[in-house]
């Protein structure tokens, strides 16, 4: 006999990890099915200030705060021989004014322990290899890592499953047509930067000096480390060759491109790359999906579509939908009648429209053009701060209403 829950939860990640503690703190049954096991290295290792709030409200940032993360207050950009910072202290509206950089492999198995420690069951090793959302309850077919394969019930299904995208991927209703596809090549190296020019309380994000589409972070996670990443369209990357003719890998790309940013040429000469860190390749990374909910079931974060990282809004938007989707389907589970669409979809896409203007304006350069334009008042700075911390949901910022109508 299939064992039912008040909740399945697909995905341990951030998102997965908040919706089973907000889920727990109303004493909702809850069920996290994660295929992998943890500790796991994933890239994302940055949060938003936005983020910080929603772990505070999930009852755990007392816990996070603990921990030996690198402080962040905000994001600096460079271009050519341009600088310019945006600091969270100095921001348009409420809110947090830091975050921080964490080791991811460190923060998700915090989060999915203290979501156990809350009562939820947590099944490492797992797949969700079929889903009946016909009827209720919800129906899945479990399959273990050995292949063994069990039937669970669910009142709700909550897809927190991210780049995997498990319920998009049963429903086939993923969709990559129309949307600019890029890659991103990261690692993490040992700095060794001591130039008073680097901020390491700061996210650096340098634009190409001659291709502006193409982007690069340097993202410190210690006194020794930082994760560092390429992005850019795949058209770029399959030309590249070395002066013999063969074509560059992760590795090599990522040293050429960055040893073409003027300030990285300043700050990093003596930055060690082969320290054993595996050199890693995302392809055609941007994704949406069809819709966002569904009978029974609610799609969280980066399985309801990926955009782009370039203002490392993922983690922390992925934790935020996880809160506006619990708020909901508590007070469904507790028998109120409720409109997904108005009450979870609109309220999510709201934000995320948001960001996505900026990203395509970001690409498109007319974002560039206004970051590193020293004449703006420090009013719209601001504004534009709200956002790049996380704040992309607050209609009292005249950036977030514009953007809406783009």
């Amino acid at each position: 006999m299939a064992k039912q829950y008040d909740v399945v939860i697909i995905g341990a990640g951030p998102a997965g990890s908040v919706a089973a503690l907000l889920l727990r703190q109303q004493g909702f049954s809850v069920c996290v099915i994660e295929k992998q096991h943890f500790p796991r290295y994933v890239v994302g290792e940055s949060l938003l200030p936005l983020g910080m709030d929603v772990l505070e409200e999930a009852g755990v940032l007392h816990i996070i705060e603990n921990e030996p993360f690198q402080l962040k207050n905000g994001i600096a950009f460079t271009y050519q021989n341009h600088y310019t910072a945006f600091d969270f202290r100095h921001k348009h509206g409420k809110g947090k004014n830091f975050a921080l950089q964490v080791d991811r492999a460190r923060f998700d198995q915090i989060l999915i322990h203290q979501a156990q420690q809350h009562g939820a069951d947590v099944h490492f090793g797992e797949t969700v290899i079929s889903m009946d959302n016909s009827a209720a309850p919800v129906q899945l077919k479990i399959q273990q890592n050995s292949g063994i394969q069990y039937d669970l019930h669910a009142r709700f299904v909550l897809d927190a499953s991210g780049y995997f995208r498990a319920v998009p991927r049963l429903l086939g209703w993923e969709i990559t047509q129309g949307i600019t596809q890029h890659n991103v090549y990261h690692t993490q190296i040992n700095d060794r930067i001591t130039h008073p020019k680097f901020d390491r309380n700061k996210n650096l994000i340098a634009v190409h000096p001659e291709y502006r589409d193409i982007w690069m972070w340097l993202i410190p996670l210690d006194n020794q480390r930082s994760s560092v990443g390429l992005v850019g369209q795949a058209k770029y990357f399959k030309q590249a060759e070395d002066q013999a003719g063969r074509l560059l890998g992760a590795s090599e790309l990522l040293k050429k491109y960055f040893s073409e940013v003027p300030l990285f040429q300043k700050i990093m000469p003596h930055a060690n790359w082969d320290n054993g860190f595996p050199f890693y390749y995302i392809p055609s990374y941007s994704a949406g999906v069809k819709a966002n909910h569904g009978n029974g079931f609610a799609i969280l974060g980066n399985a309801a579509g990926f955009l782009d990282p370039v203002f490392s809004s993922g983690i922390s938007s992925a934790m935020y939908s996880a809160k506006l989707a619990v708020e909901v389907l508590t007070r469904q589970l507790n028998g109120e009648k409720v409109d997904w669409q108005s009450e979870y979809a609109s309220r999510q896409g709201y934000g995320a429209q948001v960001f996505k203007t900026s990203i395509d304006n970001w690409y498109n350069g007319s974002l560039q053009d206004w970051v590193f334009n020293p004449s703006h008042s420090r009013e719209s700075r601001e504004m534009l701060c709200a956002v790049l911390a996380g704040y992309a949901w607050d209609s009292s910022n005249p950036y977030v209403r514009d953007a809406q109508l783009a």
